[in-house]
């Protein structure tokens, strides 16, 4: 039976841009800044925590995580989110948006104090806190995605729908800056007040004791924006469409909105309250006709996506190390090194993810979803396969402990460009589709769902290019590492992956243009009334 579009929604998808907008962009984003700063400020002190708990004298190297270690606290907090990405997205389904998001906040701040606070002086101890603490830091990550992108597309109006979403997701590149920003200052005025010489000169002091805190101050100021946000998060509304089409309450709804809006909005006290049509469940055959195919394609296109945008975030200290970009670790010192690593990621993120985030905002609804989706992965493809294919042309050659006579600024701009498109397409749109896509009453599952798939490419993509980007040669591995395939080979890996992402894109609908309701089948687009108000 046709169902008419309600009039809290028509007021919603109709919408003028205005200030309550722009204050839910950044109630949501401030959670995606925090999400960001927490899961890639370890990357500018991984190499920091080798030297100051895994120093073999008899190496003759800096020290550097084993294996295990490395790949756990580049990991876990990426499982930990997996887990908080099913488990609060379901939730936000059963209980509603709102009461959700201020616990996955609370969890978040809780759980970054935990992680700085690491105790223990043993190795073993303070790696076997921090990896806990960032693991529960990674479940209130999770749950931030799922019920950011569910409460903006929820409020946002059908016009500029895809560009306020984006614009909640491009807060995930503030979030990296900042972490970069915050790992410059902190190492910057550590190195300066204890002068320490590079290790290849006096191993022994190369690493200042002081440099413990370096790491837990920056992991630490990952809790202040957390905790400003909480206040506005809770005097947040809960959103209409969760309110009207799952709590079936058409009378409250109408009132939150008439104060959100600052309008007048009557509605029908019994407008959906007896209407079961679109309660079927997540594994009943209706939705697999529905919305099978969409689950399909949302799940595995960021299941690829994340394989190869974590594999390149994570690891780009070890890319630019090798390439000769960064010096090697014996021409540093450690707090040098942090800086060097913060300085390198913040001059990526700012001259290409950033663009590319708000490249995304001011298009996405002029071009549509898929379409930037397709073309992000093309040239992500494109891009990989012109660093790894000539990649001993842009190395150059070895030159004692680093490299010589190559052309590693050319490489470092086509590496740029992958961030660029990844961002300024599947990074953003992936986000994007799947609070848009599903019915309300498992919007924030099937969101979870998605995301989940991408923390699973995550994990992949950590564990994966850790491993195998090692040198097929033992003379060059890192200590305890197995032979690798080498970097060329594992980039040639990665651009394979988007390559498969382009291709379950065609799985997935176009959404611009539509109303949320039109898109989930919740409302029929010839019900009486609808036209006329579209």
């Amino acid at each position: 039976m046709a169902k008419p579009q309600l009039e809290v929604f028509s007021a919603l998808d109709k919408a003028k841009t205005q200030w309550y907008h722009f204050k839910a962009i950044v109630i949501s984003g401030m959670g995606f800044f925090t999400d960001a700063y927490d899961l890639f400020c370890i990357c500018t002190v991984t190499k920091l925590l080798g030297r100051l708990y895994y120093y073999d004298p008899a190496s003759g190297n800096p020290g550097s995580l084993p294996p295990n270690v490395a790949a756990a606290v580049n990991s876990v907090a990426l499982c930990g989110t997996l887990v908080g990405q099913l488990f609060f997205g379901w939730l936000g389904d059963k209980m509603g948006r709102k009461r959700i998001y201020g616990i996955t906040l609370m969890f978040m701040v809780v759980s970054t104090i935990g992680s700085s606070l690491s105790y223990g002086h043993t190795a073993k101890s303070v790696m076997t806190t921090l990896c806990f603490f960032r693991f529960w830091l990674g479940i209130s990550i999770g749950g931030d995605y799922p019920l950011s992108a569910t409460i903006m597309s929820e409020y946002a109006n059908q016009r500029t729908r895809g560009a306020f979403m984006a614009a909640v997701f491009a807060m995930q590149g503030f979030g990296i800056i900042a972490g970069g920003a915050v790992a410059i200052m902190v190492s910057a005025c550590f190195n300066h007040a204890y002068k320490r010489p590079v290790f290849a000169e006096n191993p022994s002091l190369s690493t200042a004791p002081q440099a413990d805190f370096v790491w837990r101050i920056i992991l630490m100021v990952g809790a202040v924006p957390a905790v400003l946000t909480y206040y506005w998060r809770m005097r947040m509304p809960e959103t209409a469409r969760f309110t009207v089409l799952v709590a079936r309450n058409a009378k409250q709804a109408a009132s939150d909105m008439s104060k959100v809006l600052q309008m007048e909005i009557d509605e029908d006290p019994q407008a959906f309250e007896d209407d079961d049509s679109v309660n079927y469940g997540l594994f009943s055959t209706e939705f697999l006709v529905r919305h099978g195919r969409h689950l399909l394609g949302t799940t595995f296109s960021w299941f690829f996506l994340d394989i190869a945008f974590y594999s390149q975030n994570l690891f780009q200290k070890d890319i630019f190390t090798a390439i000769g970009w960064l010096p090697s670790g014996k021409n540093m010192n450690a707090i040098e090194e942090v800086y060097r690593i913060a300085r390198a990621q913040s001059l990526i993120v700012l001259c290409s993810a950033l663009p590319g985030f708000w490249f995304t905002v001011l298009l996405i609804d002029r071009i549509g979803r898929i379409p930037i989706q397709l073309m992000g992965f093309f040239f992500m493809t494109v891009f990989m396969l012109a660093i790894s294919i000539p990649y001993e042309h842009w190395r150059g050659h070895k030159c004692g402990d680093d490299f010589c006579g190559g052309n590693n600024m050319a490489f470092v701009v086509l590496y740029s460009f992958t961030v660029f498109f990844s961002n300024f397409g599947p990074n953003s749109t992936t986000f994007i589709v799947p609070a848009e896509i599903f019915p309300a009453h498992l919007r924030s599952t099937c969101h979870g769902i998605s995301a989940a798939a991408g923390k699973a490419g995550a994990i992949v993509g950590a564990f994966g290019f850790l491993y195998a980007a090692q040198s097929p040669l033992d003379q060059e591995t890192n200590a305890g590492y197995p032979r690798g395939i080498g970097i060329r080979t594992a980039l040639l890996v990665l651009a394979g992956m988007n390559a498969l992402g382009f291709v379950c894109t065609f799985l997935v609908p176009e959404t611009n243009g539509k109303s949320l309701e039109e898109l989930s089948g919740e409302i029929d687009e010839d019900a009486v009334g609808y036209k006329e108000k579209h």
